[in-house]
């Protein structure tokens, strides 16, 4: 074989090598744009299935329009607890505080003993005598209300805590506002006891000796 007989195969082994190289390449690429479309079209559907902002409106009017909880009345252990917040300075109950006052009051029935007590609290801004005085307002405040929705003034105890009894120590606004509030708590001691009567009243007729009977226990108001 000549010389030029071996250049020329040499050659043409080359053009074949490139030939298939480029063909490689081609396939690479095709599969590559291929995945990527797969890939981009998963995507856009699992997206799609992802986020349905039409199905979220449906879910909140359906929440909104589910009628609300009955309140049952707290057991012996329980109590009754509820947290009211003020404004800086404040001693006005806000209304959402009245509104929690009512509903709080409205547990309390009227054939049972209980015991309220009323926890003033005031945040750490200013001296600690001004808030003292403060929380004692607060707590007036509240005393005030419960005794206008029907809650007796000898069940009601007063404490004012002032600064004493804050919940947070850090300097923000939310801190602060959580340290502004009245605590109330309210606990059952023991169904009222129905006094005694006569027994003439019961039966009708003359009592014996010595004798007494109990009234049955009036109705709840």
């Amino acid at each position: 074989m000549t010389h030029s007989q071996t250049h020329s195969q040499q050659q043409a082994t080359q053009q074949q090598a490139m030939r298939f190289g480029k063909e490689v390449a081609v396939l690479v690429g095709v599969f590559l744009m291929a995945g990527a479309g797969i890939f981009a079209t998963y995507w856009a559907s699992f997206k799609g299935v992802e986020e349905k902002p039409a199905a979220t409106p449906a879910v909140v009017a359906e929440a909104q329009a589910a009628p609300r909880a009955a309140v049952t009345a707290p057991s012996d252990a329980e109590g009754v607890h509820a947290d009211l917040y003020f404004d800086f300075k404040s001693t006005r109950l806000r209304a959402d505080a009245v509104r929690l006052l009512q509903e709080k009051a409205a547990l309390v029935d009227r054939t049972s003993t209980w015991v309220v007590l009323v926890q003033g609290h005031a945040d750490r801004q200013g001296p600690a005598e001004y808030n003292k005085v403060l929380a004692q307002r607060r707590a007036d405040a509240v005393r005030q209300f419960l005794i206008e929705l029907g809650v007796p003034d000898t069940s009601i105890r007063v404490v004012a805590l002032g600064q004493e009894g804050a919940l947070c120590d850090e300097p923000s606004k939310e801190c602060q506002q959580l340290n502004r509030r009245v605590h109330v708590e309210i606990r059952k001691l023991a169904r009222a006891a129905a006094a005694p009567v006569p027994a003439e009243v019961v039966s009708g007729g003359e009592p014996e000796a010595g004798s007494t009977a109990t009234a049955p226990p009036a109705a709840g108001r």
